[in-house]
């Protein structure tokens, strides 16, 4: 059980390079220059990227959004993560039912899809552009960036 009251959210997605380590960057920023401290992770369902940077074509767009995520490496999803955090955010279906399935009963993280946060865009998942254009990376963050400015306003009251 956490013992600060500094509030933990952890962004997920299904490797941990793309989608989650996009959402935690802008989140940092926005925190970051709303002056809110926040801790902030990401994590994926699966493991085979665990250890790995974030995809460089993740990294080149966030560079271009003005924040760094070079420093950032996957890792897969725990079981105490759902102590650890209060917010689990997940970037679609697939991951929130896969995060539901190893959820203990004793979780007390809040567990829901990213773009439920934004008016809107309930339900829907974040898009994915691991197979695409390096241009689908700019969609990522335009969706992760409307996710961390709903958690900066909803962390503001």
């Amino acid at each position: 059980m956490r013992e600060d009251s500094q509030i933990a959210i952890l962004f997920l997605c299904l490797g941990n390079i793309c989608r989650s380590p996009l959402a935690e960057g802008a989140a940092r920023a926005a925190f970051a220059e709303a002056g809110i401290d926040a801790r902030l992770d990401s994590a994926g369902t699966g493991d085979w990227h665990v250890g790995h940077a974030p995809d460089p074509r993740a990294q080149a767009e966030a560079r271009r959004r003005g924040a760094d995520i070079s420093d950032l490496r996957a890792r897969q999803l725990r079981r105490s993560d759902f102590t650890d955090f209060d917010l689990i955010l997940a970037a679609d279906e697939t991951n929130l039912r896969d995060a539901l399935a190893i959820r203990p009963p004793d979780a007390t993280a809040d567990l829901k899809l990213m773009l439920d946060l934004v008016p809107g865009r309930e339900g829907e998942s974040v898009t994915d552009p691991y197979y695409g254009a390096d241009e689908g990376f700019g969609a990522t963050w335009d969706d992760v960036g409307a996710v961390a400015a709903a958690l900066v306003a909803s962390a503001r009251g």
